[in-house]
């Protein structure tokens, strides 16, 4: 069956968000809700591993694409309404945490229902206590499905640069987790420290070391970080072969 277009696809997912969010509470103008935000998840009072990650993916979200970004990165309980305000989550962690309440479960089953894009990246990818509870959270949220290997041919690895595999500041898995909603990846784990590679202070200054493969795996990183984030907002269209030239031209470097 041939792909929805992107059209289609955006008004799928901005109409199922909308019809959640007005679910708990009244609707809102549009103004900057319809930009995109990197929304963090806040979960038992757990320190956030890289807290600047998120801001500096979104600005290089802004760099890179064309895509409307807020630069200030929100954070939101899973229980929280707030969560359909933006159709992309980024839940980082670096040790295990306490189980989900019923009301987090069911919102994150909720915002996985109406299209939302859940990005899960484990911070201490060498220790088990986050992937541990990741493991059994997932689980519980969704008992039907289980996370599986995402092949490294997955539109996710072209939907704006072609890379190989997922890198972080570790290198890593030679692949990611997922699940998917349909043909829809709609829960995404990486044990790479993503953030880790994207995270920089206000000074500029690059807050952890890359390895083994240093600035080009930072580069890499952060690369995977812009793909992630254009598949959440458009899915699969570049799997239609209309898109096969431009991705030629990429990878030869021509024009």
């Amino acid at each position: 069956m041939r792909s929805p277009s992107v059209t289609t696809t955006a008004i799928t997912i901005a109409a199922g968000l909308l019809l959640a969010a007005l679910a708990p509470r009244a609707a809102h103008a549009l103004g900057e809700s319809t930009r995109f935000q990197v929304r963090g998840v806040a979960h038992g009072g757990a320190d956030v591993p890289r807290p600047n990650a998120a801001r500096r993916l979104g600005v290089e979200i802004s760099k890179r694409t064309s895509v409307d970004v807020l630069r200030t990165p929100g954070t939101s309980r899973l229980d929280d309404a707030s969560i359909f305000d933006h159709p992309f989550l980024y839940w980082s962690g670096d040790a295990a945490f306490e189980p989900l309440s019923g009301a987090e479960l069911s919102g994150l089953r909720r915002f996985i229902q109406f299209g939302g894009f859940l990005l899960i990246d484990d911070a201490s990818p060498g220790a088990a206590g986050f992937d541990a509870s990741v493991r059994r959270e997932i689980g519980r949220a969704f008992p039907s499905r289980r996370l599986r290997d995402l092949p490294n041919t997955h539109t996710i690895f072209r939907s704006f640069y072609l890379l190989d595999r997922p890198e972080g500041r570790v290198r890593g898995p030679d692949h990611m987790e997922a699940i998917q909603v349909g043909e829809r990846v709609a829960v995404l784990y990486a044990r790479h420290d993503l953030g880790g590679a994207w995270a920089r202070d206000n000074l500029g200054t690059w807050e952890h070391p890359v390895t083994p493969g240093g600035d080009e795996q930072r580069e890499r990183a952060i690369r995977l970080g812009v793909n992630i984030v254009m598949y959440a907002l458009c899915l699969d269209y570049k799997d239609d072969q209309v898109h096969a030239p431009f991705i030629m031209r990429r990878r030869g470097g021509g024009p």
